[in-house]
């Protein structure tokens, strides 16, 4: 199986975590890592490399972050590069995604495929909703 690191700024990481395990229960070979305001850079690497190393004999590691381009991201990266393990790092990371992966991670095993799964449900899952008043139209011939 995969494993599966959630982190990000605040609480992000938890918060999401609390919403994988209200829908469909909490998964297998799955950390949440915040990375709150007390935390500096050094504590997040000390915790995603600790998490990392628990999940070391999973196949492969997918590593949700929330924001491309910032600590929780940039960090796991830089982590991932230096580590023997497959890992592959996300950012913009939502629940629907999330919830995808945890439970397609029980008949994909390929990390790549999932990462990709990934960024594509994230994707699908965007949407802006739109009001369009129904117009009746009526017919003089009655049909």
């Amino acid at each position: 199986m995969v494993g599966i690191i959630v982190t990000g700024h605040g609480n992000f990481g938890s918060g999401l975590t609390s919403s994988v395990k209200l829908i469909a229960g909490m998964p297998e070979h799955y950390i949440a890592i915040d990375f709150v305001q007390e935390y500096s850079v050094e504590d997040l690497a000390r915790e995603l490399n600790k998490a990392m190393d628990e999940l070391k004999d999973c196949n492969g590691i997918l590593v949700f972050t929330d924001l491309a381009g910032g600590s929780p991201f940039k960090t796991a990266v830089e982590i991932s590069m230096n580590r023997k393990e497959n890992i592959k790092v996300l950012a913009g990371t939502n629940l629907a995604m999330l919830i995808e992966i945890s439970m397609a991670r029980g008949f994909i095993e390929d990390v790549d495929a999932l990462a990709d799964m990934a960024v594509n449900t994230g994707k699908d899952q965007i949407v802006k909703y739109t009001y369009v008043e129904k117009v009746e139209v009526e017919s003089e011939d009655g049909i």
